[in-house]
């Protein structure tokens, strides 16, 4: 199975903070409503049958359900999903939350969706470029697959581990292995392979001072890649 051991305790030892906005997960919380703002702008999801792959405690998802999307989200992390679970029922929404790897799920659902996401999560596995073609076989013809990760150079050690994780500590430190960052070549390498058409690279800036959040040309660190699969 595409996972370590490793990576799930370190989110299992946290899942009951995953709805705490100012907890471990703080940075999600913040970068939840660019997500959704940059996923909109190019595929408006009401009425949309929407995959959430490593779905987590369900941030992404929700905020998708809300938008009147018909959402699925799967995680390898059975905490996680208890409370995804717990926070949708809570708040009167329904969405499906499964323990599946996308690489399962893409044999039972084939062109199951009209989008799916992969958000901040192929840094978190061994083989992401599985779950890639996982993604591409698992949205429809037509349909759109949303990924977002970190680039692996310099810049990105500087802040996303040593300033993030051990100067501003706005991140768990040990969150991220700088060797699982992925450059944007080798994803839409990655996507193209696997029969998506790469469509469009989004940055993500922080302000230093204020750790306020936006969108932008640059790649370095945080980006997002927005890919179709052809008709």
């Amino acid at each position: 199975m595409n996972v370590e051991a490793a990576e799930l305790k370190k989110f299992a030892d946290a899942a009951h903070t995953w709805w705490d906005p100012e907890g471990p997960f703080a940075t999600l919380h913040q970068l939840n409503p660019l997500r959704v703002e940059w996923i909109e702008s190019l595929a408006p999801v009401a009425a949309q049958r929407v995959l959430d792959i490593g779905c987590g405690g369900g941030l992404l998802s929700e905020a998708l359900a809300e938008r009147g999307a018909t959402v699925t989200g799967i995680d390898l992390g059975e905490r996680a999903l208890k409370v995804a679970s717990l926070h949708a029922l809570q708040g009167g929404l329904s969405i499906e939350y499964r323990l599946a790897a996308a690489e399962q799920l893409a044999l039972e659902r084939p062109g199951g969706f009209d989008l799916v996401c992969c958000m901040e999560m192929l840094e978190h596995v061994p083989r992401p470029d599985s779950v890639v073609h996982a993604a591409a076989t698992l949205v429809r013809p037509g349909g759109w697959v949303m990924f977002s990760t970190l680039n692996r150079n310099l810049k990105a050690f500087a802040l996303a581990i040593v300033g993030a994780e051990y100067l501003a500590g706005v991140v768990p430190k040990g969150t991220h292995d700088w060797s699982k960052f992925i450059r944007p070549s080798e994803l839409a390498g990655w996507a193209r392979a696997a029969g998506l058409q790469p469509v469009a690279f989004r940055g993500l800036e922080v302000n230093p001072l204020d750790r306020r959040m936006r969108l932008s040309s640059n790649v370095d660190v945080n980006y997002f890649l927005a890919c179709r699969r052809p008709s």
